[in-house]
C-alpha cells in the first residue's frame, strides 16, 4: 500500500537504486507512475507492505517501507528487484550495478565505475572532501544523516 515518503517513520528500511544517467522529466514522472502501481500491490505473504518511493536529483530511486507494519520478505523483496529490472529494461538505464560510484561534481552529479573512482581518487582528481552518495545506507534516517557525505565519511575513504 502505497504512502506519502514523509508520512513514514524515520526507521523505514529503504533501497536505493542509482542509475547510471539522470531520467527526463517526462521519465521521472512516468517513473513515478509505475512505482505508486508497484507499491500499491506490493505485499509479504498475502499482507500489504506500507511502501513509498522518492525520486532525488532525477538519477537515484529510493524505496522505503515502514517494518513497524510489515517485513518484507525473500519474495517481496524479488518481486521489487524484478520490478526495478523492469525498469531497467524499459529506460535503457542500470540501476542495480554496485560496481559503480555516484557523486557530485560541482552541481553535476558523474557516475562511474568502482576503478575510475579509485584512479580519479589516485590521480586527485576526487579527494576526501568530494561529496558522495553511500547507497549502503539502510534506513530513511541514515538517508537523511550520512546519504550524502564527504568521501572521507564513508567506505570511499579508503581510496585516500
Amino acid at each position: 500500500m502505497y504512502v506519502p515518503f514523509d508520512n513514514l517513520p524515520e526507521e523505514s528500511r529503504i533501497w536505493i537504486y542509482p542509475s547510471n544517467r539522470k531520467f527526463s522529466d517526462e521519465e521521472v514522472s512516468e517513473i513515478e507512475k509505475l512505482l505508486e502501481e508497484f507499491l500499491n500491490n506490493w505485499s509479504a505473504h498475502g499482507s500489504a507492505l506500507e511502501a513509498s518511493f522518492t525520486i532525488k536529483y532525477s538519477r537515484f530511486i529510493i524505496i522505503a517501507i515502514n517494518q513497524e507494519v510489515h517485513q518484507a520478505t525473500g519474495c517481496s523483496i524479488d518481486s521489487s528487484v524484478a520490478f526495478i529490472q523492469s525498469l531497467e529494461q524499459k529506460y535503457g538505464v542500470d540501476l542495480l550495478d554496485k560496481m559503480n560510484v555516484s557523486f557530485k561534481q560541482g552541481e553535476f552529479i558523474t557516475y562511474k565505475p568502482l576503478l575510475d573512482f579509485k584512479k580519479l581518487a589516485k590521480d586527485r582528481s576526487v579527494s576526501e572532501n568530494t561529496i558522495v552518495f553511500n547507497n549502503l545506507v539502510n534506513t530513511i534516517a541514515e538517508m537523511k544523516e550520512s546519504w550524502e557525505v564527504p568521501a572521507s565519511d564513508s567506505w570511499h575513504s579508503r581510496f585516500f
